[in-house]
């Protein structure tokens, strides 16, 4: 049974209902919905969601996440990069998040159409974040997405090492997680961000290590949340325990301890939650550090 500290009320009907049609209109998915997060209806209630690029068909099949999985076959619909940004207007929204499937069956990972998306975006005035796959940890196709501009780059661990395997699909990897977090540095993304969930079976000990390999590749964001089930499908796995609101906030204290400029932490914590505003804390202790 789900504890009771996971919960979380949802936010104003009207911006929900506002959200779901500028949607609709223009034909755009989300990671809200897609991946069934338990925050949709509090972040719509704010009037803002995480965009979701290059279709919902995901070319891998991890068993923490419930986004459909095929192959599409090469496809691209280059008409959603306009219809994003027009939603984007309408909403009124000036820090964007985008996200995507995978895409292993393009060339580039999808890369270049992130690109395209980056570079609209801040032609409008957005902030724009990224929350990008591991492009199969190609260099070239890093470069192509943090060369457009994105004010963050995230690409998640999800994981500890020692679990990587089993929670996520076999052409992911831990070390090539690093890696792209590690290229987007060194292509002078501004800031790097990275998540991860608990209660999968990792212990504290993993956590800790995890968070000094993502410093280790000057990662300046974290977010670590609870994992939750998406669905009954014995795809999905179930969750070995849910920690608790204390044990949240002492892997805080260490992640903050270890100079990550800006953390989230907590049972409903998920990677674009709170988004600007962890942003901005990362632009304070830059500031602040520097």
């Amino acid at each position: 049974m789900i504890p009771s500290w996971v919960s979380l009320r949802a936010g104003d009907y009207e911006k929900i209902i506002n959200v779901r049609r500028a949607l609709s209109r223009h034909g755009i998915y989300t990671v809200c919905e897609g991946a069934k997060c338990p925050n949709i209806f509090h972040c719509w209630g704010e009037g803002t969601a995480t965009f979701m690029i290059l279709g919902e068909v995901c070319t891998r099949a991890c068993r923490f996440c419930a986004v459909r999985t095929g192959n599409p076959r090469g496809y691209v619909d280059w008409g959603e990069v306009d219809r994003l940004v027009e939603a984007v207007r309408e909403l009124g929204l000036k820090y964007v998040v985008v996200t995507s499937v995978a895409r292993d069956d393009l060339p580039d990972g999808g890369a270049s159409v992130f690109a395209a998306v980056v570079k609209k975006l801040r032609e409008v005035g957005c902030v724009v974040e990224v929350l990008v796959p591991d492009f199969g940890g190609s260099p070239a196709a890093v470069k192509t997405v943090v060369s457009s501009g994105p004010d963050v780059f995230a690409h998640n661990v999800e994981t500890v090492r020692r679990l990587t395997p089993l929670v996520r699909d076999r052409r992911a990897g831990y070390e090539r997680s690093l890696s792209v977090l590690k290229y987007a540095k060194e292509f002078g993304a501004p800031l790097t961000k990275s998540g991860l969930m608990l209660g999968l079976g990792e212990t504290f000990e993993e956590v800790v290590e995890t968070l000094e390999d993502l410093r280790r590749a000057d990662v300046d964001i974290v977010t670590i949340g609870q994992y939750i089930k998406p669905s009954g499908s014995p795809r999905h796995l179930n969750p070995v325990r849910y920690a608790t609101p204390e044990e949240f906030a002492k892997i805080k204290e260490v992640a903050v301890s270890l100079g990550f400029k800006a953390v989230a932490s907590g049972p409903l914590v998920r990677s674009s939650y709170k988004a600007y505003s962890l942003y901005r804390e990362a632009l304070k202790n830059i500031v602040y550090l520097g």
